[in-house]
């Protein structure tokens, strides 16, 4: 090529904003990513929430290329026994509740998001769906509609009708919630607004108001989960249990993968009346999937969840600053609020400049994203962290 890969990048790859970060990525390994002029920079975002046991980790990387020497793809999802697909969802249910027992794949997040609207009509028979405002939960159309932000959503309407919002933490707004309900979508921990975690007794309240109208309760666990906020999936630090559960992100160490996973009852509507009511050519792809398998049986026998509540107290007793107005975190999942978001573009800018990758929200640009890989050292947390002091030192003089 006569043409610099930077300059090819603009001129033939679609963008998603004006100002991408434009790292000329050459490799990746532990928690660092390493450009094409060999710079280093720490990942303290892990690809937002997806590398949470790093880059490049070898038994994912031996059981991605044991299952490519095997077979790649041989039909689309859900008519051939495939051996990722089976031994992954028998794998990772024996962590969840009773209910959770069936597993239906997908290529990514928000492709889980449109089943679970499908199956929540499908399943109740009615029409209806709520969601909590300031809450993420994809960007096709379906998911989108599940999204109350006016700026992102303006120029995409008319979205899919029935759509209702209640007020995340907010008891007195479950009275939306009725018989014509079919399900409520929720994070756990509404990531994207800047780390906003949900009450026990919010937790409990929908729970009930669902179990009491009949109503499908759906948890987005699909930037919480496999660890991120020090339990395998955020619901667990409730003891409160969803119909349906979401996931994606850190499923497969890095391949693209996604799941709607819920009771074998529920999700058998889609076999009849019609057949084939949810069908995806790539969904369970057993190259991903095979990486899933591995990457699951990493995060436990690593005792990396375990490891997630004192890195977490490490980064706030390092993180101290008079610009910082506040830091909210669920494990390794951390906003740092600085109320300006001048100060925060300047922080990522300085940071990046000297080696530690950050990040903002997309609905909070006055707070910096923190989420780095589970595996991260307590020295690279020092590095980092003092890499971040230094940034936020310059930013604000």
């Amino acid at each position: 090529m006569n043409e610099s890969y930077r300059s090819l990048f603009y001129k033939h790859i679609g963008q998603t904003s004006p100002f991408p970060i434009g790292i000329e990525v050459d490799k990746a390994e532990g928690v660092y990513i390493i450009d094409s002029k060999g710079k280093k920079y720490i990942d303290m975002i892990s690809g937002i929430s997806v590398s949470n046991l790093g880059h490049g980790n070898k038994k994912i990387i031996k059981a991605i290329s044991d299952q490519a020497s095997k077979y790649i793809h041989t039909m689309v999802y859900g008519e051939h026994i495939q051996s990722p697909q089976v031994e992954f969802a028998a794998n990772l249910t024996s962590y969840l509740p009773e209910q959770l027992n069936n597993i239906f794949y997908t290529n990514s997040g928000s492709e889980a998001v449109e089943g679970a609207m499908k199956l929540a009509k499908r399943y109740t028979g009615r029409y209806e769906i709520i969601a909590c405002r300031n809450g993420y939960h994809g960007n096709t159309h379906g998911a989108q509609s599940l999204m109350d932000r006016e700026y992102l959503s303006q120029n995409y309407r008319p979205f899919v009708p029935g759509i209702r919002f209640i007020e995340y933490n907010n008891i007195d707004s479950l009275v939306t919630i009725t018989e014509k309900t079919a399900a409520v979508f929720t994070e756990v921990v509404q990531g994207d607004i800047g780390v906003k975690i949900a009450s026990q007794e919010f937790m409990v309240a929908l729970r009930k108001k669902c179990d009491e109208t009949g109503t499908l309760l759906v948890f987005d666990e699909i930037q919480t989960g496999f660890g991120r906020t020090g339990k395998m999936f955020a619901f667990e630090h409730y003891n409160v249990y969803p119909d349906i559960m979401l996931i994606a992100k850190a499923m497969a160490g890095g391949m693209p993968a996604g799941a709607l996973i819920a009771d074998r009852e529920k999700l058998s509507v889609f076999t009849k009346d019609p057949i084939l009511g949810l069908i995806s050519t790539f969904g369970g792809h057993p190259v991903s999937i095979a990486a899933a398998v591995a990457s699951l049986s990493e995060i436990v026998e690593g005792n990396y969840i375990e490891q997630v509540p004192e890195k977490e107290k490490l980064i706030h007793s390092l993180i101290r600053h008079p610009a910082i107005k506040d830091i909210r975190s669920k494990g390794l999942l951390i906003a740092i609020d600085f109320g300006d978001s001048g100060i925060v573009k300047k922080v990522m800018s300085a940071a990046q400049e000297k080696g530690v990758l950050v990040d903002w929200f997309l609905y909070n640009d006055q707070c910096i994203r923190l989420a780095p890989p589970l595996v991260i050292s307590t020295g690279e947390i020092h590095s980092a962290c003092q890499i971040l002091l230094e940034s936020i030192e310059e930013s604000v003089n």
